[in-house]
């Protein structure tokens, strides 16, 4: 049996960094996650546990985008220093096991709008 993949050895993330982010679905995720109310009528646990997977994994994708263009600038440019706060709580948050709870789903939802934020104020120019 032969096998069609190639493997891609990529250490310093160049294609992943070439690659636009899937943003629509993930920001219209988050804010269903951000919606849930109560526990009990949310998905169930396992389906909690998916959602924090992907939200961390995607949350995991965006920090690499704002770490980029936060080192782009200068040291003493307070975007630099802000998005340096956001990545340190990001972080933080990641490091934390994901869990099959809904607490756990919106805060990673969290994470990522926050990330989103901090990305949008990078790319816009300085005024």
């Amino acid at each position: 049996m032969t096998c069609n993949h190639t493997v891609l050895y990529d250490p310093d993330g160049v294609v992943e960094a070439e690659l636009p982010l899937d943003r629509t679905p993930h920001e219209l995720l988050v804010q269903a996650v951000l919606a849930w109310t109560d526990p009990c009528e949310a998905l169930e646990l396992r389906d909690c546990h998916l959602i924090a997977l992907e939200l961390t994994g995607h949350a995991r994708a965006v920090a690499d985008d704002v770490r980029r263009y936060a080192q782009q600038l200068p040291l003493q440019d307070g975007r630099r220093a802000l998005a340096e706060v956001v990545l340190a709580d990001a972080e933080k948050g990641l490091a934390a096991p994901v869990e099959a709870t809904v607490r756990c789903a919106q805060d990673r939802a969290r994470i990522v709008r926050a990330l989103y934020e901090r990305l949008d104020r990078l790319e816009q120019p300085v005024r």
